[in-house]
């Protein structure tokens, strides 16, 4: 294995390449090596000052340490965007390609088998696979989103170069096997909320929201509720009927100056005097 030496990591990886059929897949390889070329042709860095590693899906290029990194950043801002926005404008929808792309730095080793070794590497891997940056692309309508490693940003970003806008980097924690990752994502943060996942969180049909419906207009809340038990409902004692019951067990009432009212069927000893009327309330006097 040859000593670690510093080297700039571009790495960048196609969106869903995976859902493609043999046809698409070879399209879109030959798309983004073309759009790798190009841009770091337009950053100056030329097929010398590179190593390409291909990873099927997406392609690590090595870039010596001599490089210019703020050049290379420019061009991934400017150039990437519009060659995507030329190719897919003139591409089927399921020949579109949209990129996902990482910019590190850090010491990589090369061994016996041309396999590339370093922990900085490693990390910039897991950038690029993060579910993070993922959704970033996901929620853009643009076809690239773009994730600065911290010593990239430390170095480069944050001093606002020309072409390079500090304001539009921010900071972000993505999780790894490794552990948490510090990077600098280009553009909008998905939301904090965000199922970050391959499958967006979706409500689950019939689900409570933990609010209560409002009743209907023609229900008692109670009743819309469903909240009041049928046993407490039995237990509620009935409303009185309109107007005064009268039982007559015997013995000797006496009644002054009264209306007896609605349907009577006699009265069993005692005396009543007054204007007391039997039967319906338009009956005659006794």
């Amino acid at each position: 294995m040859t000593d670690p030496v510093s080297r700039t990591i571009l790495l960048l990886d196609i969106e869903k390449y995976s859902d493609r059929d043999d046809i698409e897949q070879a399209y879109l390889r030959r798309m983004l090596y073309d759009v790798a070329d190009r841009t770091l042709e337009r950053a100056g860095i030329d097929e010398r000052l590179r190593l390409r590693a291909d990873r099927g899906d997406s392609v690590m290029e090595l870039i010596d340490a001599n490089a210019s990194v703020t050049a290379l950043l420019r061009a991934l801002l400017t150039e990437v965007p519009t060659q995507l926005h030329a190719v897919n404008r003139m591409a089927s929808s399921s020949a579109q390609i949209r990129l996902r792309g990482v910019v590190a730095t850090g010491y990589v080793a090369v061994d016996e088998h041309d396999g590339w070794v370093g922990s900085d590497l490693n990390h910039a891997c897991r950038l690029l696979d993060a579910q993070l940056l993922r959704a970033a692309l996901r929620e853009r309508r643009d076809d690239f989103a773009l994730c600065v490693s911290e010593s990239v940003h430390t170095g480069i970003v944050r001093h606002g170069h020309a072409g390079i806008p500090a304001e539009d980097f921010h900071e972000v924690t993505v999780d790894s096997k490794n552990g948490p990752l510090r990077a600098w994502l280009h553009g909008p943060v998905p939301g904090a909320g965000d199922d970050h996942s391959e499958k967006g969180g979706t409500s689950v049909p019939g689900a409570s929201s933990g609010e209560r419906p409002a009743p209907r207009r023609d229900q008692p809340e109670a009743q819309a509720s469903g909240s009041q038990a049928p046993e407490a409902r039995a237990a509620r004692p009935a409303a009185p009927p309109a107007g005064a019951v009268f039982h007559f067990d015997g013995g000797a009432p006496t009644f002054g100056g009264s209306l007896v009212g609605g349907d009577q069927h006699g009265v069993s000893g005692g005396q009543v005097t007054g204007d007391v009327h039997l039967g319906g309330s338009g009956g005659e006097s006794a």
